[in-house]
Order: structure tokens, then sequence, then C-alpha cells
């Protein structure tokens, strides 16, 4: 097959399609992750613990900042914190949105004292200045977090991809073929 008819086929089409949307989504992460100086520039809320400031399934933007700009006060004053679960409590790997209600100072650096907003009393833990991500921007995007948890999961990869692939392709105006007379 020569390379001009190579170019022409939709299977070429469709896999450069892919890579161009592969890369596409690299820049964007990793542009968001150095403009807003965050681990995790977006995350999913999974829980109810922050309502009525935040609802699950919202997808946040997290801005990452030094840990002594972070105020530390009861609810609506307070930031809203994004920071690893500390060790010991179910996965320490879990992201945890709460708001910071209280912070202290020692000879190990920072520790916040959280609470979610629906939740009556603080958590029971301490957060180490360096579990946290960032504080959570003012923008809330409601529902599109689910997304984010869909994408955790291998079925959810197979099924959001395709989709995005499907989308893209369609908004590229592909030249028509001459109809052959």
């Amino acid at each position: 097959m020569k390379l001009k008819e190579m170019v022409k086929s939709d299977y070429v089409k469709f896999a450069v399609m892919l890579l161009v949307l592969a890369i596409s989504v690299f820049i964007f992460w990793f542009g968001l992750k150095a403009a807003l100086k965050a681990e995790y520039p977006l995350c999913g809320v999974a829980s109810g613990s922050m309502r009525p400031t935040l609802r699950i399934g919202d997808l946040i933007v997290v801005q990452g900042l030094d840990p002594e700009e972070i105020v530390a006060a009861q609810a609506p004053e307070g930031d809203i914190i994004v920071f690893y679960r500390p060790k010991g409590w179910r996965d320490p790997n879990d992201l945890i949105v709460h708001r910071a209600v209280d912070m202290t100072s020692s000879d190990d650096g920072l520790f916040f004292r959280t609470k979610g907003d629906a939740n009556p009393t603080q958590d029971s833990w301490e957060v180490p200045e360096d579990y946290l991500i960032g504080k959570v921007a003012s923008l809330r995007i409601p529902l599109v977090g689910f997304i984010t948890f869909l994408m955790r999961t291998p079925a959810g990869i197979l099924v959001i991809l395709p989709m995005l692939v499907v989308i893209f392709i369609d908004w590229i105006p592909w030249p028509k073929k001459q109809a052959e007379s």
C-alpha cells in the first residue's frame, strides 16, 4: 500500500486522533499542575461531609500554597484544604477535603485540625503540613467529579476514553470525499 493511501485510511486517522487526544490530555494535566502548583489540581468530592458548601460529585479546583497562608477558622471563614488521610486511618493514599479549623506550630512544623462542615465534631487527627495538597479554589463544578471516580477504575477508562475519542473526532472537520461519477 502506498504511503498516501495509508494516510487516508480510517485506521490511521483514528490512531492519529488517539495520539492527539492523549497528548492534549497530558499537556492539559501537567499544565494545570504547574499553573496551580498542586499535585492534584482537580479532585472529585467523594463524601457529604462538606455539605452544604461542597456536595458529592462536585469537581473542585485545588490550588497549591504555602501552609502558613492557610486561614484556620470555623465555617465559613476557614479555608477548605485537601490533604492525604493521616497514617493509621484506613488508606493513607485517600485524599480528604475538610475545612481547617485550627492551626498549631511545633518544632516538627505546622499541624492542622480539620472538620467537615456537616460533621458534628472535629476530626480526631492532626494533619501535618507535609500531608497538604492545597486549598480549594472558589471554583466548583457540580456533578463533574463523578467522572474522576470512573477514571479510577479500568472499566471507567474503557468507557470514557472511547467516548472522548468519538467526541474529539466529531469536532475535527474532515475533508469530504468527492463523489465518484
